[in-house]
């Protein structure tokens, strides 16, 4: 749950390269997780059309004093905004320096990004809270200590400016870090039942080495282009003949990879369901040093070399991946489905205002850090 809750400095665009050729593009099961919060912030800022029977879709009036949103029963304030705004903020400007704002991502600017980003965090926070209600999970007398002793931790760190210019009184950070707390709760609560235990075959990682003629090219825009048949069967033949070369033995695999692959990766770690299917069926199907014949994928012709069929580090690792996988599963899954159902308000016109703060005495970052140091010791 730390990764979907904890915040981090990063751009939230993610630039998906070109440069293997190999890993799937999308997984089956997608992080729907994600997906819920995305549905949720773009129906609170009104960047969809699409309505269903299930969403209620309300006006934006009746809102109290510095309200944001409404969720249900559950309630945004300004106040609450910029203390993930400001931290955010700050910790951009930590690793990029202030000129990071400059930054233009197509047409939007990155401090309009990062507000979205942060409007869909605490929108996230907020209806975990709503369906820990549904579960009736509650903090423990321990947890809501150590929510209270955080609290004041940052809140007296603070100067003066920092509290004013945020708006905030300590009363503020308790709600925060107990919403922040109750929904990491729920979220173990929900996934409390998967089974951790994953056999090494099921999580069986294998290390191949490859050959890749490809048979597609990229236009100026970065788009995939297919070869017309005529490039494909000279691909075709082209591989044919490395293979060719392969089998006579005189030169080794790997300066052969060096001589022809157009992938600029040569070796390939991976377990079952990340790769492209064609491939890995191939790759699974060889021994130790065993080559195969020429596999056809999307990307191109391959030539496989296993050169191992169990790397152990690997395994152990993929483990702790498939089980942190099923998590997102079955929590994404009830959370997306509970979403839909829920009545969601954003007050537009003080959305509009809200902007960073531009001021030399607020640089506090560690709201969540603070989190920290008393829920994950």
């Amino acid at each position: 749950m730390k990764k979907y809750m904890k915040n981090k400095s990063r751009t939230d665009k993610r630039m998906i390269s070109e440069n293997t050729g190999m890993k799937r593009r999308s997984r089956t099961h997608y992080k729907a997780l994600m997906l819920a919060m995305a549905l949720l912030v773009s129906s609170l800022t009104g960047c969809g059309n699409k309505t269903d029977t299930d969403t209620k879709i309300v006006l934006t009036t009746g809102f109290d004093k510095d309200e944001i949103f409404r969720i249900e029963e559950m309630s945004c304030t300004l106040p609450e905004i910029m203390v993930y705004l400001t931290t955010t903020q700050n910790q951009y400007e930590n690793v990029y320096g202030e000129k990071i704002w400059e930054a233009d991502l197509e047409g939007i600017t990155l401090e309009e990004n990062v507000k979205e980003t942060v409007l869909a965090k605490i929108a996230q926070v907020k209806t975990m809270n709503l369906l820990a209600k549904q579960h009736q999970v509650t903090l423990s007398e321990e947890e809501l200590t150590n929510v209270n002793n955080a609290a004041v931790d940052y809140y007296n760190g603070l100067n003066e400016t920092e509290i004013e210019k945020m708006g905030i009184n300590e009363e503020t950070i308790v709600n925060l870090y107990s919403e922040y707390a109750l929904a990491e709760k729920v979220y173990e609560y929900i996934i409390k039942d998967i089974n951790p235990e994953i056999s090494d075959d099921e999580a069986r990682t294998i290390t191949v080495e490859h050959i890749l003629i490809k048979t597609y090219t990229l236009d100026g825009a970065g788009k995939k282009v297919e070869y017309t048949e005529s490039a494909k069967q000279e691909a075709y033949q082209k591989m044919q003949e490395i293979l060719q070369e392969v089998k006579s033995g005189e030169k080794d695999f790997a300066s052969l990879i060096g001589i022809y692959s157009e992938d600029v990766n040569a070796t390939y770690s991976f377990g079952k369901g990340t790769m492209d299917p064609a491939f890995e069926e191939a790759a699974f199907n060889l021994g130790t040093d065993e080559i195969s014949d020429i596999v056809e994928t999307e990307y191109g012709y391959h030539i496989i070399k296993c050169i191992s069929t169990f790397n152990k580090e690997e395994t152990d690792a993929n483990k702790i991946k498939i089980v942190e996988q099923r998590k997102e599963e079955v929590f994404g899954e009830e959370y997306a489905q509970f979403v839909s159902s829920l009545t969601r308000k954003l007050n537009e016109e003080l959305w509009e205002s809200v902007a960073f703060i531009h001021d030399s005495e607020v640089t506090t970052k560690n709201f969540f850090d603070v989190y920290e140091e008393y829920f994950h010791k």
